[in-house]
Parts: C-alpha cells; structure tokens; sequence
C-alpha cells in the first residue's frame, strides 16, 4: 500500500506561482511512476503530469508546458510540482497519484494509489 499526501495548493494571483508537493509512504518509491493529475468543478480529471520512476521520462499537458515542471526526490519520497505563470483556467483540485508500473503515462486508470488533492484557486 501506498498513502499519498498533498500540500502546497493555495490561492495566488494570475501569473503568480505555487509548488505542490506530494509525501509517499513506503520503501519502494524510487519503483513508483509518480503523477498530478487536476479536477474542475464541473469537469472530469485530468493529467497534468508525470514522472517515471527513473525521472528522466517525464510528459506534459500541453495546457501547462513550459509552465509546470514535475520532479521527485527518492530521498524524501516527494514528488513536486512547480507551477509557474498559473492562470485562472489552473484553478482546481490537484491530485497525486502513483503506480508501479503505469502502462499510459496521462490515462487517470494507469494509476492504483491517489491522494486527497489540495486546491489550486488562481484569481484574475
């Protein structure tokens, strides 16, 4: 098993930004590919991004590149999503999420383990 908790959402101005952060429980992290996906009111959850357990491979919404950047540090079994120039349209729910083996980096059912989220409110 695998908890998953969410800290570092808020509210922040248009064009401001905010760091997200996601702690793992469990010894195999490093194993895990890591992922933030994002849910309006009113609209179905999305990927935002991800990481595979090696870190190198990572993949982007095209809404948010060269915006967000997603990195993980095995030694704290963190996860983090750095989210700059944010605009309203980022407002939402962020949710974590892991899995082992993740076949489709962006598909929400490649991955088993989610946490809480925490919201995201960007004000224009």
């Amino acid at each position: 098993q695998v908890q998953l908790v969410e800290s570092g959402g808020g509210l922040v101005t248009a064009g401001g930004s905010l760091r997200l952060s996601c702690a793992a429980s469990g010894r195999t992290f490093s194993s895990y590919t890591m992922a933030w996906f994002r849910q309006a009111p009113g609209k179905e959850r999305e990927i935002v991004a991800a990481i595979r357990a090696s870190g190198i491979i990572t993949y982007y919404a095209d809404s948010v590149k060269g915006r967000f950047t997603i990195s993980k540090d095995n030694a704290k079994n963190t996860v983090y999503l750095q989210m700059n120039s944010l605009k309203p349209e980022d407002t939402a729910v962020y949710y974590c999420a892991a899995d082992f083996s993740a076949p489709i980096l962006a598909h929400r059912s490649s991955y088993t383990y989610w946490g809480q989220g925490t919201q995201v409110t960007v004000s224009s």
